[in-house]
């Protein structure tokens, strides 16, 4: 897909972000992962990111994320498929042109590796990338790579392939200053760690979609979640906020890196087979897995 259309398409509805399927050898096992794509391309989503951070991104290796790409735009029919990128300046190049080749349909830059820059870095990071392909490219801001609003303008003038921006940091007011400032030249995603918590107040302040991470295992009450925003049906969002995402963030909260091991577990709790994460990440508990069975089972009439 072209940039502008990819950008259109990805701005009309909810997108979320499929767990990378692995092997008990946690080798990559492409043929689960693909019936979970296909299965979860079947709901009324915008775009699937492959191997983004929910898909343990940092645990890949720049073929694999090709081959899960790859993999997800045979399984997924017309839905579009976002690849996932990161990493220093050299290696996400790479990563963005396996990514092409593999036929991604635009991608999501993740932050680059460890170390906090300045501004300029971060403009000359993302030119970079985004001159190495054709593309759409969505920025992510988050943890050690935060644009200022002056930045993303900057990016948007000299990347014409600047088609979204992701927010990770839940800082309002930056989110505000950067979507007033760009209007529509982007799509603004929410992109903070269960973000179905805030996604009342980010929709106030000019964010297009967000992803959602709970959509791998229990994607009708996600969509019925995200059409209650759209309409304003702030009963039917307390409702599903009260009976499953305050309980779920509970788990989530039990251990750092649980908001992926978490979705992990789900999935395999609705019946496929996803496998363990990937360390250094960690499986949740027996009895952590349980409670979030019976949570599960609880909200089978919100599906």
């Amino acid at each position: 897909m072209f940039p502008q259309e990819i950008k259109k398409r990805i701005s009309t509805g909810l997108l979320s972000f499929p767990v990378t399927h692995f092997n008990e050898d946690l080798s990559l096992n492409l043929e689960s992962y693909q019936s979970h794509v296909n299965w979860l391309s079947g709901f009324d989503a915008a775009g699937l990111f492959a191997a983004g951070g929910t898909g343990e991104l940092f645990s890949l290796t720049p073929a694999e994320i090709a081959a899960t790409t790859k993999a997800a735009k045979e399984a997924a029919g017309e839905m579009p498929i976002i690849a996932g990128c990161g990493y220093g300046t050299a290696l996400a190049q790479d990563i963005a042109r396996l990514a092409e080749e593999a036929g991604a349909d635009g991608l999501l830059l993740l932050p680059h590796y460890l170390m906090n820059v300045p501004q300029e870095g971060i403009f000359q990071h993302v030119k970079a990338v985004c001159d190495s392909t054709g593309l759409g490219v969505i920025v992510y801001n988050r943890a050690n790579s935060v644009a200022t609003a002056d930045t993303i303008a900057r990016l948007a003038d000299a990347c014409p392939n600047l088609i979204g921006f992701k927010d990770g940091t839940g800082k309002t007011d930056l989110v505000r200053h950067i979507t007033a400032k760009l209007g529509d030249r982007l799509c603004y995603i929410g992109g903070m760690p269960t973000h179905e918590l805030f996604a009342q107040g980010f929709n106030g302040i000019g964010l297009t979609t967000y992803s959602s991470a709970v959509f791998n295992f229990v994607p009708g009450m996600a969509l019925r979640f995200y059409n209650a925003l759209r309409a304003n049906d702030n009963a039917t969002m307390n409702e599903i906020l009260e009976r499953f995402f305050f309980p779920f963030v509970q788990i989530r909260d039990r251990q750092p890196g649980y908001a992926v091991s978490a979705i992990k577990a789900g999935v395999e709790l609705i019946g496929r087979t996803p496998g363990a994460v990937r360390w250094p990440l960690t499986n949740l508990e027996a009895a952590e897995k349980e409670q979030l069975r019976q949570l599960i089972d609880s909200v089978n009439d919100l599906q």
